[in-house]
């Protein structure tokens, strides 16, 4: 049983990649019994949130870290040592830098995983022979090179959507109020299934080794490990163990090769 500071999770951007992060922290704890399982507190609370996309596309429409350093700080109050924030863009340096100097301001311990040099770091130290590395995001994440910048700072090289089929294709899978996966998360559309895998295929034409699925909604409708060979690095399941590992780390189920930690553990 654990006694000690919770995982704490900043969620509503969209409500299911909160929950989903949590399935995930489960799912890689090492644990026999209910009560081996690990403190989380998940915070979802939409409303108070503006939308980070629309903020880093145009500084002047109203700026989420307000909102998100309240709710960190609410967190902490609760008992939440480290934080993880199921959402790409939100780690943008325009967000998650003051939020994180705020929270320092106000007197917090907490530590926020970036989900980000995560997924980067994951990628450098399990897929040693991946060279070029296809994102798939919203198009703030896509405009601001959030993971593209990562990727060439660890020496790799990012490949990603043109223009056309970012705008046509990928922002609509994620966004369209019909299909789109913030819309309807549970069950997926299909069209938004066919829409990822049509990008998809496209991004291994242009030469992608493995491919991020740098959306924290875009998981809940690839959920494969690998498709057509190309692994999908799922920034979700590497937070999730990033979190395990720097609050309890002896609870962080092994992890045997690329497979066990992009899927459910092995066993």
């Amino acid at each position: 049983m654990s006694n000690g500071p919770s995982i704490g999770i900043l969620g509503g951007m969209g409500p299911h990649a909160g929950f989903d992060l949590a399935v995930k922290i489960t799912n890689h704890t090492n644990a026999d019994h209910d009560h081996d399982h690990l403190p989380l507190v998940l915070f979802s609370k939409p409303e108070r949130i503006p939308d980070r996309s629309t903020f880093l596309l145009d500084h002047s429409q109203p700026t989420p870290v307000p909102a998100l350093l309240q709710l960190a700080l609410d967190l902490e109050t609760a008992g939440a040592s480290v934080i993880g924030i199921p959402c790409n863009t939100a780690h943008s340096k325009a967000i998650l830098q003051p939020l994180t100097e705020e929270l320092r301001h106000a007197g917090s311990t907490a530590r926020i995983v970036n989900m980000i040099e995560e997924t980067v770091r994951h990628i450098q130290e399990t897929l040693p022979g991946v060279e070029k590395v296809g994102v798939l995001s919203t198009t703030a994440v896509y405009r601001l090179r959030l993971y593209g910048d990562a990727l060439q700072r660890a020496g790799l090289s990012p490949v990603v959507p043109d223009e056309k089929l970012q705008r046509t294709v990928v922002n609509p899978t994620i966004f369209d109020h019909d299909f789109g996966l913030k819309a309807k998360a549970h069950p997926v559309h299909e069209k938004a299934r066919a829409n990822l895998v049509l990008a998809i295929d496209r991004l291994k034409e242009d030469g992608a080794d493995a491919i991020i699925l740098g959306c924290t909604e875009l998981p809940l409708a690839i959920p494969e490990e690998s498709i057509d060979g190309i692994p999908m690095i799922d920034p979700t399941i590497v937070l999730a163990r990033a979190l395990i590992r720097e609050s309890y780390p002896h609870k962080l189920r092994p992890a045997t090769g690329y497979a066990s930690v992009n899927g459910l553990p092995e066993g």
